[in-house]
């Protein structure tokens, strides 16, 4: 078998070489698996601004936002202003297949869509980060932390059905959890991020001793952190998108009465698409889109943006140390 080939017009090299340490996996294995889900997996990146974590040998992983100059002209694109660089980025649109094997034979092995399609919000997103138990009291490890984020997804399910809202819950590929609630059409982004802020601090009150809104890492007190800042620019991870973590696992819907039954190693590279062979769950486990309710929205709205809020207070922190 040749090292190097080509599909669909894309030429892929190297194929043969590691993808990274502790994949278990060879950069063959990651073009394979993206050109076997790509039906599953092009949906819920196209028309997105992509944004991909690429991995090269003997190189720490990063990110790419803006589109390299070497980039085939065929390649969909869309520029964005990005306040924080105060500059345009010019992303890809992952649209095809054959943009996605350029991508994996680039080693783009995550792949992260923005939320905003077509300048309009599609989902509110809440990322349920659980502790690291292992540093914390030497026990547990990643299946226990991910158990933590399984009980935390109910408390936002339960907030959720208290608001007449509905979501789809997916492994986050790590040893989180990531809850997508599809919105109705029209909701301003502003909106969006506080109906996501208050959603947020009603799960916390539904159980203060499991989880925590603490943006700030030290403040979490081994509870699991529900991030509620995904919201207007930001990207989350794809569904079906691998990691770079040991043993490539791959971001995977669960239904949410299945949740408590599967442990994010159970999805990888090498057992998704055998998975995958009844159809698209993601598709099936995701809820119409819904309005938000009035009354969640300005609830949000009194609540600051955590971001913002944890900056303000790291420099208060660090005003305090500094004096004597």
């Amino acid at each position: 078998m040749s090292a190097d080939e080509t599909r669909d017009g894309v030429k892929l090299t190297n194929l043969d070489g590691p993808l990274f340490d502790g994949a278990e996996a060879t950069k063959r294995d990651l073009v394979d698996y993206l050109d076997a889900v790509r039906d599953r997996i092009l949906p819920v990146l196209r028309g997105r601004a992509l944004s991909v974590i690429r991995v090269r040998p003997g190189q720490a992983p990063f990110m790419q936002k803006n589109l390299p100059a070497y980039a085939p002209s065929w390649i969909r694109r869309v520029s964005v202003w990005a306040e924080a660089s105060q500059r345009q980025v010019t992303y890809a649109l992952c649209d095809d297949r054959p943009t996605l094997l350029w991508f994996a034979n680039q080693r783009a092995v995550e792949y992260h869509p923005a939320l905003i399609l077509r300048d309009r919000a599609t989902h509110l997103v809440l990322d349920l980060d659980p502790p690291d138990l292992a540093a914390r009291d030497g026990g547990a490890g990643d299946g226990g932390a991910f158990g933590l984020a399984v009980r935390a997804a109910l408390l936002v399910r339960q907030a959720l059905d208290d608001a007449g809202l509905a979501g789809a819950v997916k492994t986050s590929g790590a040893k989180g959890v990531h809850v997508f609630v599809p919105v109705a059409e029209g909701v301003a982004v502003d909106d969006l991020a506080a109906a996501t802020r208050a959603l947020a601090a009603r799960a916390e009150r539904l159980d203060p001793a499991l989880a925590t809104t603490a943006f700030i890492r030290e403040d979490r007190q081994g509870k699991v952190f529900i991030d509620s800042t995904r919201a207007g620019g930001a990207t989350v991870v794809a569904a079906y998108s691998p990691r770079i973590r040991p043993g490539t696992p791959v971001s995977f819907p669960v239904a949410w009465e299945d949740l408590d039954r599967v442990a994010p190693a159970d999805f990888t590279l090498r057992t998704v698409p055998g998975l995958l062979a009844g159809g698209d769950p993601w598709a099936a486990l995701l809820p119409d889109p819904r309005p938000l309710p009035a009354d969640l929205v300005a609830e949000g709205h009194t609540i600051p943006v955590a971001r913002v809020q944890a900056m303000h207070e790291g420099r208060r922190r660090a005003r305090a140390r500094r004096t004597p």
